[in-house]
């Protein structure tokens, strides 16, 4: 039985590469290692591959998913961030301009969550947490010692992006 160069080079050995389950999350990194193993599998044996192109690809590829997961948990944090911010302002009394011009004062009554972000309830106005221009100071906030109740004054004026 004789073997030519082509034959000896197979895709048995390199199947250990792909990960064993995949993830819906991660089809760019799945297309990633099938075209690797695909030139892997059909590379011209009188004049290989450069491994070390290979592991720099991976090395960005790898760098790239790293940089991706960061910017989705600090997205994550963001929304939680403004989720508390919002729900910091129930019972105090904001200042705001709506999408149409409108503008308005009045006491955030409640929070919704939505996709979008926080809308509060300014006294039966839905109001975008992104729309609000100032902050006044006024409700009642447990004090340090959470043992009794001061009455705010402040005034904070968020910045605009």
């Amino acid at each position: 039985m004789s073997i030519s160069a082509t034959e000896a080079v197979t895709g048995g050995g390199l199947q250990a590469l792909a990960p064993a389950t995949t993830s819906a999350s991660s089809p760019d990194k799945d297309m990633f290692l099938q075209l690797l193993v695909a030139q892997l599998r059909y590379q011209d044996p009188m004049n290989p591959a450069d491994t070390g192109e290979f592991l720099s690809q991976s090395a960005q590829f790898t760098a790239l998913e790293k940089m991706q997961d960061v910017a989705d948990q600090t997205a994550l944090v963001l929304g939680a961030q403004m989720a508390f911010g919002a729900s910091s302002l129930v019972g105090r009394e904001v200042s705001y301009t709506l999408a149409d011009g409108t503008e308005g004062t009045g006491t955030v009554q409640g929070v919704t969550f939505e996709a979008s972000g926080p809308v509060l309830d300014v006294d039966g106005t839905d109001v975008p947490l992104v729309n609000v221009l100032t902050v006044a100071g006024g409700a009642s906030a447990p004090t340090a010692a959470g043992s009794g109740t001061s009455s705010a004054s402040t005034s904070a004026t968020p910045a605009r992006p």
